[in-house]
């Protein structure tokens, strides 16, 4: 199994910037591709942003140019650098790690989430 602790949520005023990161421990083995999840109230949980072992990135449409997503596999890390935030980014982030080569699919392990509030 996989245990993924996240941490760096936090009150923001619009505009600032947030700094997630999500500490993997586990079975480190079968951590293939990790990513950034949220969740708002009322809404479905959405990827924010993915990264495969070897690097590669994905973003959500809406947080293109704002946020950006690196990992450290020697520190079995994933971080969520988050700029020029809005009122629309609150939610829940959590981080996922997948065995495959995208993020995430059925078989990911979840964090428990680390809130984000960014005040207008």
């Amino acid at each position: 199994q996989v245990q993924l602790v996240e941490s760096g949520g936090g009150l923001v005023q619009a505009g600032g910037s947030l700094r997630l990161s999500c500490a993997a421990s586990g079975s480190l083995f079968s951590i293939n591709a990790m990513g950034w999840y949220r969740q708002a109230p009322g809404k479905q949980r959405e990827l924010v942003a993915g990264i495969t072992s070897g690097g590669d990135t994905n973003y959500v449409e809406s947080v293109k140019g704002r946020f950006t997503i690196s990992r450290d596999n020697a520190k079995n890390t994933v971080i969520l650098q988050m700029n020029s935030l809005k009122p629309e980014d609150t939610a829940v982030y959590f981080c996922a790690a997948d065995p495959g080569s995208i993020c995430c699919g059925p078989f990911a392990s979840w964090g428990q989430g680390t809130q984000v509030t960014v005040s207008s």
